[in-house]
């Protein structure tokens, strides 16, 4: 099992990364394997609709996108990390993942996806469910803890003791691993779902 992490913030040893270590314990402990990346700080550009990964088969934009593409495609789940910037994603993570995402033409299908948001205090919700809809559109199970998988604080306050939002990650990486399992597990009985083919159609005036 592999699991690949991407944190948006800009910090390495920020809020999020703290989140994500949590997790980082939990997959090491079940032996899974984990890729680690580390975005926020990087010069990274949002997609320009030029639709040449169609004959590329990658990103016209040979940067860090094309890397982790191909540790996507042989993870059995994402984990997407990142701070709140004014109640939604870090600006560079979402454009990685807007190309990377659009870019690669490997089946996503069945590949657990989890975003976890960091916050001092508020829009956690409204980021939460932007990053989600990158794994809904393509046919990924989407894994929750017992809570909203937030955690609050900042890294720097030597009070930052989100106890609860600790446990909140750690029950996520069990979550995670159980259905990764659980998925390689039907694979293997049933097979993969069926992928209906179909036309199209754009909305209707």
């Amino acid at each position: 099992m592999k699991v690949l992490m991407i944190n948006g913030s800009p910090h390495p040893k920020g809020n999020t990364s703290v989140a994500l270590n949590e997790m980082i314990k939990v997959f090491e402990e079940n032996g899974v394997e984990v890729k680690y990346y580390l975005v926020g700080n990087k010069a990274i550009r949002s997609c320009i609709a030029c639709n040449s990964c169609y004959k590329l088969d990658r990103c016209v934009f040979d940067d860090e996108v094309n890397e982790i593409a191909k540790e996507f495609e042989d993870a059995d789940a994402l984990v997407v990390g990142t701070p709140v910037y004014y109640a939604g994603p870090n600006a560079t993570l979402t454009a990685l993942l807007t190309r990377l995402f659009y870019s690669t033409g490997f089946d996503k299908t069945m590949k657990v996806g989890a975003a976890v948001v960091t916050a001092r205090r508020s829009g956690t919700t409204a980021t939460f469910d932007a990053l989600n809809k990158y794994f809904t559109i393509s046919g990924m199970p989407v894994a929750s803890s017992y809570y909203w998988n937030n955690y609050y604080g900042k890294a720097s306050d030597p009070d930052n003791q989100d106890i609860e939002g600790r446990r909140v990650m750690r029950q996520l990486a069990r979550h995670i691993v159980f259905l990764m399992r659980g998925i390689e597990l039907a694979k293997e009985e049933y097979g993969m779902p069926v992928y209906e083919q179909g036309e199209m159609t754009n909305f209707m005036r």
